[in-house]
């Protein structure tokens, strides 16, 4: 997995590599200053032979060499350290969120119907946010830390090998330490992360739904069931905190014992003779050099151990794979005319399920209008979501102009399709930008034009800010008959061959419905247009009438053909109470 994540620092390893250089040179600076400590108290202060004057001569002549080296030197190095460790993080974090939504663009409806949508975005957001320190511990800090430990007992042992040896006595115990707290805090922290998942997935959902929980005043009720899910992330989050605590308590017990060793066996040295004041100063002052880094090595372990296990889930989410996908030889659908062909079509949505459609055979011709009623979960919407390639049939294929749909590419099948849908999607942007997504490179004349057919203009520039005003979030700020206007408008910018309205109207009052209606009609003008319709009373001028029942076909014909029979058409319209 480590291997993995590594895939996308690679392209910055220099600049990984001079962030470690760099970080070198400045935490062994800091190295100096025990050095300091020692020449001024044994060449200095308790030096014989030397005058005041000379002392103080000495002392000036140090200071200055080290004024230079912390005062001009160290903080441009600490700048570049700095600021260059947080690029490079970022930059990379910016790689893998790029790389995410992508993946995200091409993963399949099924996915997206079997997973929350606020899980993902905690994957993407705050699992991509947490092995920011794997990058800034594990890959600089880390390495900073051996080398400070490495440069300070090099010193160390130069100075004085017996006291330095007494030094790394607790280093097996404190290496014990940390494998055992790692291993274990790995799994916890992992468990840590699908509860904020989850806390995060519920809200997404409540705040999305917030009008249906006061619809029905079932606040408490909600309050309820949040404080079950924060509850779990917090039995988790405590329990992570718990071996945390343990692991600090240990490490720092046994890095605290060290000092002892030193001060007891180095004081000893001095009394015998063996040790200068200073070299022992010195030393002490090593310590902290020593095992600040040591200690910082657990906080730095359990940063990784948040790390790794966000790295877990990144990877579960990158290993999710396409259902719908371009085959190796697919080619561009180009010059489309628009005929459709349903050939012996089976679908159902996961292997373990019914089939949803059975033995759907049609044709559609070039230019023609075609509606697919029925009663509610007969399969209308699943028929219509096969031709753009939403799902893939299960048996059977789909053909525009000859073509199997799937072996054309999806960005040319999808491009030639318009498609209305009941509750159609506006983005938190402007309205003339929620129109341009079907034409992005469109001038401003054509986003007009397009909103003046699907008679939108009116509306439009009766508004403060005209096209340029913002919708809020999934167009809250509008009515339906006018979030519907925007979304004609769109497939009027694209113009596409082949129209597909599913419920397009079903949604609205009849005013609204009416002004609408006459919109598509002129939308579907000279398309082949397909027509999934709840009011039977809007579709009564479609070539052919498709009446779909369990999945399968059961009548077809004109309007008046169906009537005429008195079957199952005759009956749904019948129910709706229209004049026949």
């Amino acid at each position: 997995m480590i291997k993995r994540y590594l895939q996308f620092v690679k392209p910055y390893t220099w600049q990984v590599i001079l962030t470690i250089i760099i970080g070198i040179i400045k935490f062994g600076i800091p190295l100096l200053i025990p050095l300091l400590v020692a020449y001024t108290i044994d060449d200095v202060i308790l030096a014989e032979g030397l005058t005041n004057a000379e002392r103080l001569d000495k002392m000036w002549r140090v200071l200055l060499l080290f004024s230079v080296i912390f005062v001009l030197i160290r903080p441009p190095v600490e700048y570049f350290r700095q600021y260059l460790a947080q690029w490079t993080s970022n930059k990379i974090l910016y790689d893998i969120r790029h790389y995410l939504y992508n993946h995200l663009q091409k993963l399949s409806s099924k996915y997206y119907s079997n997973n929350k949508v606020g899980e993902v975005i905690s994957r993407v957001i705050n699992d991509v946010e947490q092995t920011k320190n794997f990058i800034l511990t594990g890959l600089m800090n880390l390495w900073l830390d051996f080398a400070t430990i490495l440069i300070a007992l090099a010193i160390m042992f130069s100075m004085n090998v017996q006291l330095t040896l007494v030094s790394i006595i607790i280093f097996p115990f404190y290496i014990l330490g940390v494998w055992y707290f790692f291993s274990r805090l790995r799994k916890l922290t992992r468990e840590r992360s699908q509860a904020v998942a989850e806390v995060q997935g519920f809200l997404h959902e409540r705040i999305s739904g917030i009008n249906v929980i006061r619809s029905f005043a079932i606040e408490d009720y909600e309050q309820e069931r949040f404080d079950q899910v924060n509850g779990n992330f917090l039995t988790k989050a405590t329990q992570h905190a718990k071996w945390t605590a343990y692991s600090f308590m240990t490490v720092n017990s046994i890095t605290d014992i060290g000092p002892l060793l030193v001060i007891g066996f180095g004081a000893y040295q001095v009394i015998e003779g063996n040790l200068t004041v200073g070299v022992l100063a010195a030393f002490i002052a090593y310590l902290d050099r020593l095992y600040g880094p040591l200690r910082r090595l657990v906080s730095s372990s359990t940063m990784l151990t948040q790390s790794i296990a966000s790295m877990d889930r990144i990877f579960q989410l990158i290993d999710e794979e396409y259902d719908i996908t371009d085959n190796e030889n697919a080619y561009e659908l180009k010059d489309v005319r628009g005929e459709i062909s349903f050939n012996d079509v089976k679908f159902k949505y996961n292997e373990a399920d019914d089939l949803v459609l059975n033995g759907i055979d049609m044709n559609i011709d070039v230019g023609k209008t075609v509606a697919f009623v029925g009663m509610s979960g007969g399969g209308k919407s699943s028929l219509v979501s096969l031709i753009p390639r939403f799902y893939d049939v299960t048996d059977g294929n789909i053909q525009v102009d000859n073509s199997d749909v799937r072996d054309v590419t999806l960005h040319s099948l999808r491009d030639n399709i318009g498609m209305v849908m009941q509750d159609n999607i506006l983005f938190s942007d402007t309205i003339k930008n929620n129109i341009l997504m079907a034409k992005p490179d469109a001038t401003d004349e054509e986003v007009y034009e397009a909103a003046r057919r699907a008679n939108a203009d009116i509306f439009i520039n009766s508004l403060p800010n005209g096209y340029d005003a913002e919708v809020g979030e999934r167009g809250v700020k509008l009515s339906g008959g006018q979030k519907q206007r925007i979304a004609i408008a769109r497939v009027f910018l694209k113009n596409p061959p082949i129209l597909i309205l599913d419920e397009a109207t079903s949604a609205l009052d009849l005013e609204s419905e009416a002004i609408i209606q006459e919109t598509l009609e002129d939308l579907a003008h000279n398309r082949t247009t397909i027509i999934v319709a709840h009011r039977l009373s809007t579709i009564t001028h479609a070539d052919t009438i498709y009446v779909i029942e369990n999945g399968e076909i059961v009548e077809s014909g004109t309007h008046e053909e169906l009537l005429n029979k008195g079957d199952a058409y005759y009956r749904l319209y019948s129910i709706q109470d229209v004049e026949i």
